[in-house]
């Protein structure tokens, strides 16, 4: 029996079959690879394809003997779907496709997915980024919540759902791509020095204070 994670494969609820889901960065993804995953998943007799919330396709119900040659015929990296690290960066269209957008918030999904996906942490640690207020990449519930507005980016952090849902706080409004990128690398940084084994950036701010995090990062900014 397989790991959690382990070649890329969670074990479903019969304990028998697993699930893969291919990192498919931002959600974006071509026909080809649609077509692809089609094929796999008939191919191997899979059970469904379930679209996640991290948009991934997975692909459910698979043999665990069968799971080395899925993703060899997949020919797609498994990513970092779980362990204490940065997930899949969620991002909504933008002003690449949506009317509604202020802000580049796919190009710079792609910018943070590149950089910091897998990147080892204290807990895990997820980004949204959202072109508008309307946040339709959920950046109000993420550890690193990016919302576009017309002036610049706001920056949300603290963020997250589960058991004890907590809303991101506020602490930098207005900047520019440059400045954000910035901001960003200072706030994983800090949150990877100073946070607890499996502690969430949230969870961090309420042990030692938002002051602390916020005076730390926009000290020399």
């Amino acid at each position: 029996m397989l790991n959690d994670g382990e070649k890329g494969a969670i074990l479903q609820r019969d304990k028998e079959t697993y699930a893969v889901a291919p990192h498919l960065p931002c959600g974006v993804v071509t026909p080809d690879q649609l077509r692809k995953i089609a094929d796999i998943a008939e191919k191997y007799e899979a059970a469904a394809l379930k679209c996640t919330s991290a948009a991934r396709i997975a692909i459910v119900g698979l043999k665990e003997e069968d799971v080395d040659e899925v993703w060899a015929d997949l020919g797609l990296n498994p990513g970092a779907a779980v362990g204490l690290c940065v997930r899949s960066v969620k991002a909504c269209p933008g002003t690449t496709f949506c009317k509604r957008g202020k802000q580049d918030s796919l190009g710079l999904g792609m910018y943070f997915d590149e950089k910091y996906h897998g990147m080892a942490l204290p807990g895990k640690l997820k980004i949204g980024v959202s072109g508008c207020a309307n946040q339709c990449a959920e950046t109000c519930i993420k550890d690193l919540g990016l919302v576009g507005k017309s002036k610049g980016w706001d920056i949300y952090v603290g963020g997250n759902g589960g058991g004890r849902p907590r809303l991101g706080d506020v602490i930098c409004s207005g900047l520019s791509d440059d400045e954000l990128k910035d901001m960003c690398e200072r706030i994983i940084e800090f949150y990877r020095q100073n946070a607890k084994p499996k502690e969430r950036i949230g969870r961090m701010i309420d042990r030692i204070g938002l002051d602390a995090l916020t005076d730390a990062v926009t000290e020399s900014a």
